[in-house]
C-alpha cells in the first residue's frame, strides 16, 4: 500500500424526500439516526479506513451548522467543510474537493463517498477500497459497483467489461434505471452492478479528465477556489464563479467519457436507504418481520415499519404498512407505494407548507427550539441554548417576546440593560427593542418564549451582530 494520502470527500447534499416526514429539506436523512444510535453521516465517518487523512465534507449553506455539530460529536479529528454556494451536481462538487486536496498533496487520492449510505460489512468495504487504491495509483478512475441482490429498478447499473488488475473490471457501460424486465435480465446475466455513486482516483487524474471532457466546469471551479474565503469552520468558494458552473453529474461529465474507468465490485450489505422499504430491509426486524422504533404496540401486525417520535402508535390486524409519527405530521402508507412519498413533499411545497422543509424542532448553531403552540397572533417555543452559546443581537418590527427561564442561567441584554436570570425568572422584550440572549453557564439553558404580534415569521429578525456570521436573511 502506498503512503499517498487518501482524502475522503463526503458528499452531504440531498433532501431524502421519500423518507418524509422523518427527513425534511432542512434536516435530511444523512443527519438522522435511522439505522442505529448514530446518524448516517457519523456512520460514514466512523467506517473510513484507518489510513485516511482528515475528512472533507461538501455541504450546502443551509446544513452547515448541523454538519459541523455532528462532525464535532462524531470525531476528534479536524475536518474541512466546503460550502457549495448552490447545488451544481456531483461533477463540480468533486472538482472543488479535488482542487482543495491538491493544495495539500499533489499526489492526493480522493475517496468520494455519500453521507447517507448504509454499509453493514465494514471489512469488505475496506478491502474494496484497498483494491481501488491500487488501481487508482495506476491512474485508473475507479467506481464502486454494488453486487446486486435483486432486480432493482431504482438504481442505475454498470456493465462489467474485461478483467483488469487488482480484481477490477473495465467499465463497459453506465446504464440508466431499467424496467423490471430489463433489471431481471441484468441480474440473471451476472454482468451488471448497481451504480453506488462512490469513487476513488487521483485528484490530479480527475482534474485532467475534467479538463479534457468538460473544461468549462473545471474553469468555473478553479475560479471559485482561487477566491475561497475562510468563514469560522467553513471554506466558501467564490459564489459568482461557482454559479457560472454547469449542473452535471460526475458520470456524465467524466466517467462515461474517460478511457480509464474501472469498477470494483462491492458486496458489503450496501443500501442508499432511498425509501422506507429500503430502510425496513436494513433494520432489525422482530419475529413478525416488523421494524419498531419508539412507543409502539403492534398486535396481529406483520411486515411493517412503525416509527413513533411523539405519540403512541397502536396497530391491529395490518400487514405491509409504513406508519410514521412526528410531532407535526403522520404518514400512513402501503410499503409497496413508498416511492410515491415524494409526491406528498411536492404537494406540501406547492402549497408553501413548512412541513416540507422543517420539523417542529429546529436546530440552530446556538442550540434548538421547538414550536410548542401557534395561533393567529401568538407562538410558544421551548428554547435550548448550549453552554457558552449566544443568539444574535437582534430586534423585531412586528412581535414582542416574553421569556421564562425553566433551568440554567440566561444573560439577557435589552437595549442598554444587561441582567442575569435563573430558574422561574422572566423578562419582556417590547417590539423594536434591541436584545440578545446568552448562556454563560456550564449547563444547557432551557426557557419558554411566548411571542405575540401581528407577524411571527422567522424572517422578522434584524441582526446587528452574530458570532456565527449570519445575516438578517440567513438562518
Amino acid at each position: 500500500m502506498s503512503t499517498t494520502s487518501l482524502f475522503p470527500a463526503i458528499m452531504c447534499g440531498g433532501s431524502g424526500t421519500r423518507l418524509w416526514p422523518l427527513s425534511r429539506s432542512l434536516f435530511p436523512k444523512q443527519f438522522l439516526p435511522l439505522v442505529n444510535d448514530t446518524t448516517m453521516l457519523q456512520d460514514t465517518l466512523n467506517r473510513l479506513p484507518s489510513n485516511c487523512s482528515d475528512a472533507m465534507f461538501i455541504c450546502n449553506e443551509e446544513h452547515r451548522f448541523l454538519l459541523a455539530e455532528q462532525v464535532r460529536q462524531g470525531s476528534e479529528n479536524s475536518s474541512t467543510i466546503l460550502l457549495e454556494p448552490e447545488g451544481r451536481n456531483t461533477a463540480p462538487a468533486v472538482a472543488l474537493a479535488a482542487l482543495h486536496a491538491l493544495e495539500k498533496d499533489k499526489d492526493a487520492l480522493l475517496l468520494v463517498l455519500a453521507a447517507d449510505h448504509v454499509i453493514n460489512d465494514t471489512a469488505a468495504f475496506h478491502q474494496a477500497v484497498e483494491r481501488a487504491t491500487s488501481a487508482a495509483l495506476e491512474n485508473k478512475l475507479v467506481t464502486f459497483g454494488i453486487v446486486p441482490t435483486h432486480a432493482e429498478t431504482g438504481y442505475g447499473y454498470i456493465q462489467k467489461g474485461v478483467n483488469q488488475a487488482h480484481q477490477t473490471f473495465k467499465v463497459a457501460e453506465f446504464v440508466e434505471k431499467p424496467t423490471k424486465v430489463i433489471a431481471e435480465q441484468y441480474l440473471a446475466s451476472g454482468d451488471y452492478l448497481w451504480n453506488s455513486g462512490m469513487f476513488l482516483f487521483k485528484a490530479s487524474r480527475y482534474v485532467e479528465e475534467l479538463a479534457k471532457h468538460r473544461p468549462d466546469i473545471l474553469k468555473s471551479c478553479q475560479n471559485a477556489m482561487q477566491d475561497v474565503q475562510q468563514d469560522l469552520d467553513f471554506l466558501r468558494p467564490n459564489k459568482d464563479a461557482f454559479l457560472a458552473c454547469a449542473n452535471e453529474s460526475i458520470d456524465y461529465a467524466v466517467m462515461e467519457k474517460t478511457e480509464d474507468a474501472v469498477v470494483v465490485p462491492l458486496d458489503a450489505g450496501w443500501s442508499d436507504v432511498g425509501s422506507y422499504s429500503a430502510l425496513w430491509d436494513v433494520c432489525e426486524q422482530d419475529q413478525d418481520k416488523n421494524v419498531i422504533k419508539g412507543d409502539v404496540i403492534a398486535q396481529q401486525t406483520s411486515n411493517s415499519y412503525l416509527h413513533s417520535q411523539n405519540k403512541l402508535i397502536a396497530t391491529v390486524g395490518v400487514d405491509n404498512l409504513v406508519v410514521i409519527d412526528t410531532p407535526d405530521a403522520v404518514l400512513v402508507a402501503n410499503k409497496d407505494k413508498v416511492q410515491d412519498v415524494k409526491n406528498i413533499v411536492t404537494h406540501l411545497k406547492a402549497n408553501k407548507r413548512e412541513e416540507a422543509s422543517i420539523h417542529r424542532e429546529v436546530y440552530r448553531p446556538w442550540g434548538k427550539y421547538d414550536s410548542v403552540d401557534v395561533g393567529e397572533r401568538f407562538q410558544v417555543k421551548r428554547i435550548t441554548v448550549k453552554p457558552g452559546a449566544k443568539l444574535s443581537v437582534q430586534m423585531h418590527h412586528h412581535r414582542a417576546e416574553h421569556w421564562i427561564i425553566v433551568s440554567g442561567t440566561a444573560k439577557v441584554t435589552i437595549d442598554d440593560n444587561t441582567v442575569l436570570l435563573s430558574e422561574n425568572q422572566s423578562t419582556f422584550i417590547p417590539i423594536g427593542a434591541v436584545h440578545a440572549l446568552e448562556n454563560p453557564g456550564k449547563l444547557p439553558l432551557e426557557m419558554i418564549e411566548v411571542q405575540s404580534g401581528s407577524y411571527l415569521g422567522e424572517d422578522d429578525i434584524v441582526r446587528f451582530e452574530d458570532r456565527y456570521g449570519r445575516t438578517s436573511d440567513s438562518k
